[in-house]
């Protein structure tokens, strides 16, 4: 699905209900090479170069591969509020940035960031002028939080302790980053708790109650010096309140990557063990994390199956899945 946008899914299910669309979505690269010339699954109608058809595999795809996605992101539309139409040119990461906001806008609304920050919070793989750059999603993203406009200045607290909450958890898991909470779903169907407390957003964890800490607690979060490091610190917090804290531990063949990449700043000491504490990972995690930095590289944290590890751990019954 990546690269296809909210117009693109609405033509494809609007070929789906009707069998043909005016939508200009063959302009889209996806579209046009694998939809259309690969798979051959539309095409433009005889003696027509403006209307699009449908040829007799379309239906059976769609339902299979782009249903749940436009049904996904139509209710998510429905609940908000939003304006739905053909004319929002929003990509899909757009669209997991204004459903993370529209489920948390209360915590967020509540302690609101300048636009560059919040813009690079949302969207920490684009630069911080994304949303001055994209007026329509900047003004949707304003619609959810209930506010004219963005401050001007940064407010002297603005950590936030952001939640997906579910009906009957049976895990916790603080996640360093945002990425699974703008699709949690899979993680809800679960029974899946997730909390962010990324980068420096731990001291809300000071306040967390010993009723919300009953369950077993993980951490998911970069294997990277910041994420490796800012896990110890929130070890020493969860457990200075009489509960165990585990980290997620990528499996063995787990896709790694050059600490230099693009976009990535965290990078590996000089220092012995890289200045990390030892005594706050076990032998296996030690002999990893070695690995990591003799090679100088890296494990994001959205490369990690959560929900498999879990499961691998049985920590996930067979009724949540």
């Amino acid at each position: 699905m990546k690269g296809i946008e909210w117009r693109h899914l609405i033509g494809l299910h609007e070929l789906y209900l009707t069998g043909q669309t005016r939508l200009k979505i063959h302009t889209n690269s996806f579209v046009k090479q694998v939809v259309m010339k690969q798979r051959k699954l539309v095409k433009f109608k005889v003696g027509s170069r403006d209307i699009l058809v449908i040829t007799p595999k379309y239906k059976a795809v769609y339902e299979k591969e782009f249903h749940s996605y436009y049904a996904y992101y139509s209710n998510f539309f429905n609940e908000s509020g939003l304006e739905n139409n053909a004319r929002k040119a929003f990509t899909e990461e757009d669209l997991k940035g204004l459903m993370f906001v529209y489920y948390n806008r209360d915590e967020l609304r509540g302690k609101l960031t300048t636009e560059t920050r919040f813009s690079a919070f949302v969207f920490k793989n684009q630069n911080s002028k994304y949303l001055s750059n994209k007026p329509s999603l900047r003004d949707a993203m304003l619609d959810i939080l209930g506010v004219a406009s963005f401050p001007d200045k940064e407010p002297k607290n603005n950590q936030w302790r952001l939640v997906v909450d579910c009906q009957n958890p049976v895990v916790i898991v603080l996640c360093e980053n945002l990425d699974c909470l703008k699709v949690p779903m899979e993680y809800k169907d679960n029974n899946i708790e997730l909390w962010y407390v990324g980068g420096n957003n731990t001291a809300p964890l000071l306040n967390i109650s010993q009723e919300k800490l009953q369950l077993p607690i993980f951490y998911l979060c970069d294997w990277d010096y910041a994420g490796l490091s800012i896990y110890s610190r929130v070890k020493k917090i969860i457990e200075e309140k009489g509960a165990p804290l585990t980290l997620i531990t990528p499996p063995h063949d787990i896709k790694t990557l050059p600490v230099g990449v693009k976009h990535h700043k965290s990078k590996w000491k000089t220092k012995p063990f890289s200045g990390l504490l030892k005594k706050d990972f076990h032998a296996e995690q030690i002999i990893f994390i070695e690995k990591l930095i003799s090679n100088d590289i890296w494990v994001e944290e959205q490369n990690i199956d959560l929900v498999e590890v879990l499961k691998n751990r049985n920590f996930l019954n067979q009724d949540s899945a």
